[in-house]
């Protein structure tokens, strides 16, 4: 067999383009936020999610990947924040009161919408570092039940 073939199909290849094959992948070319959520999309995928919406958007707010955990029966709603730098700092953090309360609303919409108000639902975060000089992001942390609905009288 060729040199170029064998590499082509050795056993860290073929690995790899299945994973992309089965996961899915992220456009390298793509702005920083949108590679976050592509990536975000993966790691949920790979955790046995079905990612059913991205970038789901209303007048009440956006929603950045919506999935369905099959095994709890639960639809999850999760905000992804991407952070650029090197420097100290959580990207999570950056999901404050205000930013909770219109996820919260967004979802809210969303569930009416679809007629699914009476699905158990979730918030959860995912925290991307993705520094500029790098070609994939160097650490992801997913936050699940991340924070609680804010909306009095909700139904989830």
């Amino acid at each position: 067999m060729k040199p170029r073939l064998r590499a082509l199909f050795s056993p860290t290849n073929l690995r790899h383009r299945f994973e992309e094959w089965r996961y899915g992948t992220f456009d390298p070319q793509a702005a920083l936020g949108k590679r976050g959520e592509q990536v975000a999309a993966v790691e949920l995928r790979r955790k046995g999610l079905r990612v059913i919406a991205e970038s789901e958007s209303d007048r009440a707010g956006e929603i950045d990947l919506i999935a369905m955990d099959v095994r709890g029966r639960t639809l999850v709603f999760v905000e992804v924040k991407t952070l650029a730098t090197r420097r100290p700092g959580h990207p999570a953090d950056r999901v404050d009161e205000n930013k909770q309360a219109r996820i919260s609303r967004a979802a809210l919409r969303y569930l009416k919408r679809k007629k699914m108000l009476g699905i158990a639902c979730r918030f959860d975060v995912i925290a991307v570092w993705w520094p500029t000089d790098e070609a994939r992001p160097t650490k992801i942390e997913h936050y699940e039940a991340a924070f609680e609905s804010t909306i009095d009288y909700s139904f989830y």
